[in-house]
């Protein structure tokens, strides 16, 4: 008896280990990796949850004797995460070592702690999972309803995830970014409506392969078939975009992040004479009709003809850029009165206010500079949502103990609204810009606010310098394109070392220059006005979704608790 026991319980380990590694290499698939995903890799996203679903319900089914059986759930939901961030952000490595002065064990070790950390809320999901199906398992439900809730339970922790540690990278949605008919959900559901979509896939296989009847089997495994190729089909479903109307001058500077944070008087000079050259419609390169690194896509030799420009963008970068420093309001004006454009610059802003025994308290921001046609600074953004490690320390006296982090870092503050300018360029009359920094691109529910509150198209000022040669600025580029789409707007994504492009409300790459060159975009793009449901309402669908989790598991909970057999260990 006890090595039957024995070997079920091997089996049980087998099962989960399984589970936990099918889902994290399946889940890391549809992503890119160096490059763009192909189209074929995509397909993974339509049963990557099937592996860690099926191995789960062996803790449901039928009620299985497992003593610790909340322990086994959690340990497989979280090994799942940790293993997925694990080689999803392992640019986390390259970042703290090459750039965060780390050596390489502190880097892995800070890697890993990462993973851990964020794989923790899918062990949450995993827990309530198998909460959950046990108590619906209890009341006699099908094994159908048992996986029905498993979409739900996984869009609540994309929610919690976006909320609570604030990094909801890679959302499962994000895989069908080039997918026409899904990404049509976007606009009405955000990015978390496509990812219950996937999940439900993802179910209804897990369903099939753990169906008792033959015929439950079939019927699952041929929703699933017929969900999966009609949305797969969506890869050859393309709108036609608005034609553009402007011309934006987007600057890629490829400065060094780790050098060129101090220029010298002769090295300002060449700097801000390069800076002039490129944005008085300069184009000596050619550019990408479409997104770089794509067999299909060839360089467009760029043509002198190129329009006055409507605007000039300077992405944010290591720039020695001070808001107050006269020098480089100087030079802004300059050449804002030279092309008779206007200009959004990242620089550094500062605030002071008084403080304790007549000394001043300085503010340090994150900033963008918004400087009209007529050479006057029209006003400033300053970012919002800050990045954990890399702009200020979260918990910093209980990270006494991480030196390098902690001494080396200075804590930036956060901007306290979230503004849009008016501005009128050399070809069209005056029309709102939002304007967000970076990381903010990945919230969905913050980004929608600057559409909100009138901007007609959407500018992202981004340094993926310190992500190195990895994955990293593909996925942020990914995730960009469906603010995109969420909000029906064009989105100019001005970056220091790419991937700079300009992105049409459908979320298609329309323009762009290759990574790791000094160019300018002359980005073609239009101005929107019509709100999205989404833009309006946000994360309802998120919300919706947490909201019914938490109340599935508290009747969970009550029925396991209120009875003997969900809880007492077996006989």
């Amino acid at each position: 008896m006890c090595s039957a026991k024995l070997r079920r319980m091997r089996a049980i380990k087998m099962r989960m280990l399984a589970g936990a590694l099918g889902t994290a290499l399946l889940l890391n698939l549809p992503f890119p990796l160096l490059g763009p995903a192909p189209i074929w890799r995509t397909t993974f996203a339509w049963f990557a949850l099937a592996p860690l679903f099926v191995s789960l319900y062996w803790l449901i089914r039928p009620l299985q004797p497992v003593r610790r059986w909340p322990l086994w759930a959690f340990g497989t939901g979280w090994l799942t995460g940790a293993l997925w961030f694990g080689v999803n952000c392992s640019w986390v490595y390259q970042t703290m070592h090459l750039y965060g002065g780390m050596g390489m064990t502190m880097a892995a070790v800070s890697l890993v702690l990462f993973s851990l950390f964020l794989g923790f809320w899918f062990g949450v999901f995993a827990f309530s999972f198998v909460l959950i199906g046990r108590a619906l398992q209890r009341r006699a439900c099908s094994v159908g309803l048992v996986f029905a809730m498993a979409p739900f339970l996984w869009v609540a922790m994309e929610f919690a995830l976006a909320r609570i540690p604030s990094f909801p990278w890679d959302e499962l949605g994000y895989t069908q970014i080039d997918n026409g008919l899904l990404t049509r959900l976007a606009p009405w559901t955000g990015v978390m409506g496509i990812s219950l979509l996937l999940a439900a896939a993802s179910a209804l296989l897990a369903a099939a392969w753990t169906a008792s009847r033959v015929r439950d089997r079939r019927i699952f495994l041929a929703i699933w078939a017929c969900l999966t190729v009609v949305g797969m089909s969506g890869f050859f479903v393309h709108r036609a975009a608005p034609l553009p109307t402007a011309t934006a001058m987007l600057v890629q500077p490829n400065l060094n992040v780790a050098t060129d944070d101090v220029w010298g008087g002769p090295e300002w000079d060449r700097h801000l004479k390069q800076f002039a050259q490129l944005a008085n419609a300069v184009c000596d390169q050619p550019y990408f009709a479409g997104l770089p690194q794509r067999a299909e896509i060839e360089e467009t030799p760029c043509s002198s003809a190129i329009p006055q420009p409507d605007l000039i963008a300077w992405p944010e970068s290591p720039a020695p850029f001070r808001e107050v420093d006269p020098r480089f309001r100087q030079a802004m004006a300059s050449i804002a009165l030279r092309t008779h454009a206007p200009m959004i610059v990242g620089d550094v802003g500062l605030d002071s206010s008084p403080g304790a025994n007549g000394q001043f308290i300085y503010h340090i921001y994150n900033s963008a500079s918004v400087i009209a046609a007529d050479g006057s600074f029209a006003g400033r953004y300053d970012k919002v949502h800050l990045v954990p490690f890399g702009e200020y320390v979260p918990a910093r006296q209980l990270l006494f103990f991480a030196h390098q982090i902690t001494q080396q870092l200075t804590d930036l503050d956060r901007g306290s609204e979230r503004r849009v300018f008016r501005l009128s360029g050399a070809n069209s009359a005056s029309h709102h810009y939002g304007i967000f920094i970076c990381y903010e691109s990945v919230f969905g529910d913050e980004v929608r606010q600057f559409t909100e509150l009138g901007a007609e198209v959407l500018v992202n000022l981004s340094d993926d310098g310190w992500y190195g040669d990895t994955g990293a600025p593909w996925q942020h580029l990914m995730m960009t394109r469906m603010r995109a789409i969420e909000n029906d707007r064009w989105l100019l994504l001005d970056t220091n070392n790419g991937i700079t492009s300009v992105i049409d409300p459908e979320g298609v790459v329309r323009q762009s220059i290759a990574r790791n060159r000094v160019g300018v975009l002359p980005a073609r793009f239009g101005f929107e006005q019509r709100m999205t449901w989404y833009t309006v309402h946000g994360d309802v669908v998120g919300m919706a979704c947490a909201i019914l989790s938490m109340l599935l598991f508290l009747w969970s909970t009550r029925v396991l608790v209120g009875g003997s057999q969900g809880w007492q260990r077996p006989r």
